[in-house]
This record gives C-alpha cells, structure tokens and sequence, in this order.
C-alpha cells in the first residue's frame, strides 16, 4: 500500500504568522468588538483630563496618517491620539506631495510601507482605497473614510458618545437625517447601532435617501415630524463635493432647509442632537439646535480622541479587554 503521508509534516512547519488586523469596515466588527473597544476607550478618556497626558503604551510604533482629503476633527484626532500613546507619527497630506505630480495611490503606499510603519491611517475619496493600501503594505490599516463607503470610527465615537450620554444604545431610538445618499458616516452609524440593538430611522428627501436600505435593517421616512419620536436626532450636512455635477438632488438649500432642517421647533425637550461635522449652520441645522444643552456635537469631538486611541492600540496590541485595561491603568 502506497505511503500517502504529507512529505512534511503540519508541526515541523514554521508556526504562521498573525493574520494582520484593520479598521475598514463596521462590517469587521461583532459586537464584542465594539464593545472591547468602547471599554478602552473610557478608560483611556480618564488619562485625557491628567497633568501629563502622554502615556508609554505604544513607545516605538510608527503611524501614518495619509489624507488624500480636507479633514479637521478626523486628522488632527488621529494624530493626536497617536501622539498622546507615545507613537512616532508622520502626517501626509495629497496635496503638495508626489500625488500632485501624478504618483498612483499604489506607488505612494508601496513608498510608505518602506518605512515599515505599524498602523497607516487612510482617508481617499475613492470606495476601497484601504483596502488597496492593506494589499500593498504589511501595516494595519484604519479607514479614516473612504468614498461615500465607510468611516468606521466616526461610527464607534458615535457609539461612545450615546452610551456617555444614554447610559445605552440597545433599544434606543436614532434618527438620521439628511443627506444619507452621499455620506459614510450614515451606512457605518447605520450597521453599528443596528448592531448594538438600536431602532434607526433614516430621514430625508427620497432623492437622498438610497433606493432599497430598508434591506440593512433600518426604517425611511420623508417627513420631517418622523424625527419628533426619536431619543437622538443625528443631522448630516448637504454632500455636495460628492454630487454629481448637475444633478438636482433637491430644489436649492433654502428649501431643504425649509422641508428638513433641524430647528428647534422641530424637536422635543430632552431629545439628543449629534452631528458629525462640519456643519452648515442655518442649512441642515438652525444655530440655536447646534448650541443648545442637550447637543452632544463637542463631546463628539472628545469622544474622537479616545476612542481613535482605543482603536489604535487595540490593533496593536493582543490580549483579552481585562488585561489591556490593566495595562492602560498601571502606566496611566
């Protein structure tokens, strides 16, 4: 009988090497991924009000951020965050660098991974750029925004913003409105509060509303009152950069603001209000929503910060969420 035994046996292999770990997509994530993730990010938010705010927890990596679009809150957060647990970091910007000269996303990532970084932080207005840099580097890759596809960590500060200020997301209900057409913040708030046991209602024109979500779990509605029974209201601003030249995806944004802005008459006492930034005050929100009490827009921003650290060392680092507190609170 014919010896059929493998010419090398399994267990004098070489052991494999970890499959590396990104942040494209919510869709990487179950929902004890978020919730890991949430529970480093408060922890890391008390180390945030210290005297010395820098902690040695990721001493010796190198992160860079590269940023293919204008960004304030995402960019300066990330860089921040990076910053704050000791990593080396390097900011690159499309403009003025060899994009201008023509240089292809592939090339720039193929430069880059040249310097053997740790974490590459990517925002492109092209759907499935991090994917792209993930195929050609051996870094672990954060979407910082892609596209209209996903922004997977604006979703999570979302997350940790509502549970701050709600003490919960299961059973809440959210209403998005606006421009949902055109905006990666929506389709990943959308996967990550139906994920963590949130009703979602989706609000706007139907022109800005994309044909056929209902399938991903969440409500629509055209009319504004819809938002008047929601525990938070969440405004997108008007996508225009990613419009199509032309098109009329609404008569004019004096009546949008008419039929769907946010104002205060538009909304009950005690009810939430987030926006993802920038916004356009007097468009898709009246100025006295955006500045009133019960707006979480700068705890938003706050939240960024500890949750793009939590997101950040959690990709690096190996372990169960118990453990990794420990070590955040021993050097904190």
């Amino acid at each position: 009988m014919a010896d059929v035994r493998p010419l090398v046996r399994d267990e004098l292999l070489p052991p494999k090497p970890p499959e590396r770990r990104h942040l494209i997509s919510i869709g990487d994530l179950a929902r004890d991924d978020v919730e890991r993730l949430l529970t480093l990010a408060k922890t890391f938010a008390g180390t945030l009000d210290r005297d010395v705010k820098k902690l040695p927890t990721l001493r010796g990596r190198t992160v860079v951020n590269l940023f293919y679009e204008s960004s304030t809150r995402t960019s300066s957060s990330f860089e921040l965050a990076a910053k704050r647990l000791s990593a080396d970091v390097m900011s690159i910007k499309a403009s003025g660098s060899a994009v201008d000269k023509g240089e292809s996303l592939k090339d720039t990532a193929l430069t880059i991974g040249c310097y053997d970084p740790d974490v590459i932080v990517i925002r492109h207005p092209e759907i499935g750029a991090p994917n792209l840099v993930a195929r050609f580097t051996e870094a672990h890759v954060v979407n910082a925004g892609d596209g209209k596809h996903q922004h997977p960590t604006q979703a999570l500060l979302d997350l940790y913003t509502i549970v701050e200020e709600l003490g919960r997301v299961e059973g809440l209900h959210v209403a998005i409105v606006g421009d949902v057409l055109h905006s990666r913040v929506a389709r990943s708030d959308v996967q990550a509060l139906l994920l963590m046991g949130a009703h979602v209602t989706l609000v706007g024109p139907p022109p800005l509303i994309p044909r056929g979500i209902e399938a991903m779990g969440c409500a629509v509605s055209h009319d504004i009152g819809a938002i008047k029974e929601a525990d938070v209201v969440y405004v997108l601003r008007m996508q225009k950069e990613r419009m199509l030249a032309g098109a009329n995806y609404v008569p004019s944004l004096r009546e949008y603001t008419a039929r769907w802005g946010v104002t205060p008459e538009r909304i009950r006492p005690g009810q939430k209000v987030m926006h993802p930034g920038p916004m356009n005050r007097g468009v898709e929100i009246d100025g006295a929503v955006a500045d009133m009490a019960d707006a979480l827009i700068e705890r938003q921003v706050r939240s960024g910060l500890a949750v793009r650290m939590a997101v950040l060392y959690d990709l690096l680092t190996h372990g169960p969420v118990g453990v990794k507190v420990a070590e955040i609170q021993a050097v904190a």
